[in-house]
């Protein structure tokens, strides 16, 4: 997904508010709809690409695209993010049983569906010797779609540390972790209980046997 990221920061972003009633108005949003729209190109051409993909055997061979849910600004959402002060490193369990090492950064606080929200934003430890990935940031959630539409275990986003408190939160970008699809060979941070969301998140990459080509 670093790759990824990297390109989307070249493509221009903006924030607004809530409540759009449009989902895929090109005219009206050019700029966010194409961010959207690279996320998911880019996405399926790293599970094509056999040195960046997790899929093994049969399931790289059959892939062709993930689906995902319509395009919908609505979950596009502009955040007040409050930076947490003298953060302590801590580990958070994987998938495989193993830790690994973070930091909180800070909450997000956000209205979604005239519903107010909070999330938990960390930095991976492992990425701060890195300058290249010093800004970077870790959202990962779960919400009531996991296990019908999408992984039961959740979801990630990536995001970089914005240069104020406003943090644009594109639920449209939301990707599924590599042990989604190999739990063999990766072992993928679990999302912790405070970024639990109470309702259904219907926008980023959904989870369902299309993504293959019977």
């Amino acid at each position: 997904m670093k790759k990824i990221y990297l390109l989307l920061l070249l493509v221009s972003s903006f924030a607004f508010g809530q409540g759009l009633k449009n989902k895929t108005d090109k005219k009206q949003f050019p700029a966010e709809i194409l961010e959207i729209e690279t996320f998911q190109k880019e996405l399926n051409k790293e599970y094509k690409t056999e040195e960046e993909t997790p899929l093994r055997g049969s399931n790289f061979k059959k892939f062709k695209s993930h689906p995902f849910f319509p395009i919908d600004l609505n979950y596009r959402v502009k955040a007040k993010l409050v930076k947490t002060e003298n953060a302590v490193p801590f580990e958070i369990p994987t998938s495989s049983g193993r830790t690994k090492k973070y930091r909180e950064f800070g909450k997000a606080y956000f209205t979604l569906n005239g519903v107010e929200q909070v999330l938990t934003v960390y930095q991976s430890l492992a990425l701060l010797d890195d300058p290249e990935y010093q800004d970077y940031l870790f959202l990962p959630f779960k919400d009531e779609t996991n296990g019908k539409d999408t992984y039961g275990g959740g979801r990630y986003l990536d995001l970089r540390i914005p240069q104020n408190d406003e943090l644009i939160i594109d639920f449209n970008k939301a990707y599924h972790p590599f042990c989604a699809y190999n739990a063999t060979d990766y072992s993928c941070p679990i999302v912790p209980q405070n970024n639990w969301l109470q309702l259904p998140i219907e926008a980023g990459v959904k989870y369902q046997d299309i993504w293959f080509e019977h």
